[in-house]
């Protein structure tokens, strides 16, 4: 399955009055890495309007963090995104979040395609076989990647 890596530096923004990221931070620093996945891979992560006048969209339905060790202001984490699951309608990601290589959190959230516009309410829709096909493939390490890798 396919997976995505980036990285982060923690604002002030995203700190409490006790000076650690908030919690709920977690949850957006997740859903950022999902939609720069998605944008990776040609896909609208937000409201995307088609010609026949739906929008669809990306909505949640489950959504899970554990929090292993705090991070603070101007720390960089790293969050590493693997597709779990490939529904008809569902995504399921998980998420491993970590600083200096010790780890921070670790979530889980269920996004469904969906028809943002329907008249009866949201309603799923299958995910488009192209998207499909790319994330139960997995990528292909970089260069870089192979040579570490044949080195080891």
């Amino acid at each position: 399955m396919h997976e995505y890596r980036t990285r982060r530096r923690i604002e002030f923004s995203d700190t409490d009055a006790g000076g650690i990221a908030h919690f709920a931070r977690f949850f957006v620093f997740m859903e950022i890495a999902e939609h720069e996945l998605l944008r990776s891979l040609g896909a609208d992560p937000g409201a995307a309007p088609e010609a026949d006048g739906r929008v669809v969209g990306w909505p949640r339905v489950a959504a899970a963090c554990e929090f292993l060790s705090p991070v603070r202001f101007g720390d960089e984490i790293d969050v590493h995104l693997q597709v779990l699951r490939v529904g008809r309608t569902s995504l399921t990601f998980g998420f491993a979040l970590s600083c200096d290589g010790t780890p921070v959190a670790r979530g889980r959230t269920t996004t469904v395609y969906a028809v943002l516009n329907a008249p009866g309410g949201i309603q799923p829709i299958p995910i488009p076989p192209a998207l499909r096909a790319q994330l139960e493939e997995a990528p292909q390490p970089a260069a870089g990647e192979l040579r570490a890798r044949a080195g080891s």
